[in-house]
């Protein structure tokens, strides 16, 4: 891919874009489990609340500025014990896929939970989708799993897998609570 990138923070002024992309996902694939396309209202307080709770919500734009893929983190799970893992999530354009964009956001992605002191990162993907397994994979996400059937959506069930890829020191070292949100 030649095409020079930018990927930078999203912000709420980028939350139409955001949400015109998504909604290809919602409707048209199994990458989300999601079955009604958000409006950019409900985006933007997505972005704000991921943002607020020290996670990284990014988005690539061409030379032109056009919003090509967003990707984001969260946390993994509710309780206070997951607080140093992250679940990331890529989106990208449609007629963008295969250029290399989700590649490179991720890349950008994982570096930035890394900085804020996030140890494991966790992909949550339909068996259904397998070049977001390939993307993590080149990544350096592993397989950890398969949840048999635990989605259902175009009336399907849907395979998940899980795949996982170790921030920083993963468990190797005792945590540190001075990283945005890991309180």
């Amino acid at each position: 891919m030649t095409e020079d990138l930018t990927i930078c923070d999203a912000a709420i002024e980028d939350a139409a874009a955001i949400a015109e992309i998504y909604k290809h996902y919602v409707l048209e694939s199994t990458a989300t489990f999601e079955t009604e396309p958000p409006a950019a209202e409900e985006i933007g307080r997505r972005i704000s609340d991921i943002v607020d709770a020290g996670y990284p919500f990014l988005i690539t734009r061409d030379s032109t500025g056009r919003v090509l893929a967003f990707g984001f983190g969260h946390r993994y799970g509710p309780r206070a014990g997951y607080r140093y893992s992250v679940e990331t999530a890529i989106y990208v354009r449609p007629d963008c896929v295969g250029r290399g964009v989700g590649g490179r956001l991720l890349t950008v992605l994982v570096d930035a939970c890394e900085t804020r002191g996030y140890r494991q990162a966790f992909a949550v993907i339909a068996a259904s989708e397998p070049a977001s397994v390939v993307l993590h994979a080149r990544a350096g996400f592993r397989p950890v799993g398969t949840l048999s059937g635990a989605g259902w959506k175009h009336g399907q069930w849907i395979d998940v897998f899980l795949m996982q890829r170790q921030l920083g020191e993963g468990n190797e070292t005792l945590p540190q609570d001075s990283g945005a949100g890991l309180a």
